[in-house]
């Protein structure tokens, strides 16, 4: 990949709840992943994740060991708001503090995610997502905190993930807050959106020079057969899973036939989108991020199936990772060239990918994850055969940085480059970090 140093960022990723721990010290709010983490039977809870507000010096350490170029995080929205709004927790905003003079002292761009997923206990109270006032909420966080990191953080993605947030937050109800409504789940996607787009405009107002996205995940899709019922259930699910959120961000408007599709189902409340919203979710970003994993084959009545437990069809390729996702670095290339020629952002950053693997230490203390090198190497690989077909994809960050908190799967699901004890919180470099060490490093002489 040329020229990787001047156009290309080389990064991992995490969020707040998956690793800080420390859910209640120093002034800390409730967030509703802590509520759900302690009301809903678990596996494990975020209440000290891998430690890292503990063990910060060590992980940023290990961030510049592995060698990477830029560290994708979250604020916790209940460090910095402890009630969501009005009075500022200034313990919170040290601890952000340390984290960006620490990434900065070590040559880490910082990358800041605003919002993954934890929203402050005391606005779901208030209705959450759900309410139109959120908009007012976030635009308030999101000046806290640029006001407050801003002069030293250039780069920020707004919200991280919105379908999984009001689909399976508020539709499957898997997530937090634990909902089952469609109007609910709507006006929660609707609401995330427009919040987007006023917190860029908050950003872009104090820091005209700020780098600004969101970070889309996307699953791409194609029908189980060449049958006409097939083909219509994926151009359906596309619209549910995909256009759903890319469209309006990208100045289109939500796709016509999903909203007539949703109002004949009567899940979309008439009231709902009004005059001006649009314009506000397609406020222009500097880069769009886009979260890949694994891509979909959809037949029909499955059209609103995430399929979490693995692809239609038997015999994939490339196998499955442990999430039972399928491999299919060939889906994100075409995804990348999707985005470029149908939506056109200014620049593409690939804000997550990777797999999860539970390889552990050897008895000589090493991890071997060699199925999580091949996976990250092959996807990289189609990150560079779309630059090649002209996709202005100008980064990438796995996910993630460490063995973190797998939201409902708990511990049993590893992510990480770094292999975590969550009992002692031992690190350990897997061979991946190593090896993505040297990726880094040949890119960047190439």
């Amino acid at each position: 990949m040329t020229g990787c140093r001047d156009d290309f960022v080389w990064g991992v990723g995490t969020s707040a709840y998956q690793i800080e721990g420390a859910w209640n010290e120093d002034g800390k709010g409730a967030s509703i992943w802590d509520t759900m983490a302690h009301s809903v039977p678990m596996v494990d809870t975020g209440d000290i994740a891998c430690d890292h507000y503990h063990r910060l010096e060590e992980d940023l350490d290990l961030l510049a060991e592995i060698g990477v170029e830029a560290y994708h995080f979250s604020i916790a929205w209940t460090r910095v708001l402890p009630q969501g709004t009005g009075e500022v927790n200034r313990s919170g905003l040290a601890f952000y503090d340390r984290l960006t003079d620490g990434l900065l002292e070590r040559g880490i761009e910082p990358w800041l995610t605003l919002y993954h997923w934890d929203l402050p206990q005391a606005l779901q109270d208030r209705g959450g997502w759900v309410n139109r006032a959120s908009v007012n909420w976030f635009t308030e966080y999101a000046a806290v905190v640029a006001d407050h990191l801003g002069h030293k953080v250039r780069n920020w993605m707004t919200i991280n993930e919105p379908w999984v947030v009001a689909f399976l937050g508020h539709l499957e109800g898997i997530f937090a807050p634990g909902l089952t409504d469609w109007p609910a789940t709507l006006a929660a996607a609707h609401h995330q959106l427009m919040a987007h787009g006023s917190a860029v405009r908050t950003i872009k107002e104090r820091f005209p020079e700020a780098n600004v996205g969101i970070s889309l995940d996307c699953r791409p899709a194609v029908p189980a057969s060449s049958g006409e019922a097939d083909v219509v259930a994926a151009n359906h699910f596309d619209g549910f899973r995909n256009r759903w959120f890319f469209d309006p961000v990208f100045g289109r408007g939500y796709p016509d036939d999903m909203v007539v599709a949703y109002e004949a189902a009567g899940r979309l409340d008439a009231t709902l989108i009004r005059p001006g919203d649009e314009d506000l979710i397609a406020t222009p970003v500097d880069f769009c991020g886009v979260n890949y994993y694994t891509s979909i084959r959809v037949a029909a009545g499955k059209e609103e199936r995430d399929d979490a437990e693995g692809p239609v069809g038997a015999d994939p390729p490339d196998g499955l990772t442990e999430m039972g996702w399928l491999i299919d670095p060939d889906a994100l290339e075409r995804f990348l060239l999707r985005i470029h020629k149908e939506w056109a952002p200014p620049s593409i950053v690939v804000t997550e990918n990777g797999a999860s693997y539970s390889d552990g230490p050897s008895p000589d203390g090493r991890v071997r994850d060699r199925r999580r090198i091949d996976y990250v190497d092959a996807h990289i690989r189609a990150v560079e055969r779309a630059r090649e077909s002209g996709a202005p994809v100008n980064g990438y960050f796995v996910w993630s940085f460490l063995d973190n908190l797998e939201w409902r799967a708990g511990y049993s699901q590893r992510f990480g480059l770094v292999w975590v004890d969550h009992g002692t919180q031992e690190r350990i470099l897997k061979d991946s970090a190593y090896w993505y060490r040297d990726r880094i490093r040949g890119s960047a002489a190439g």
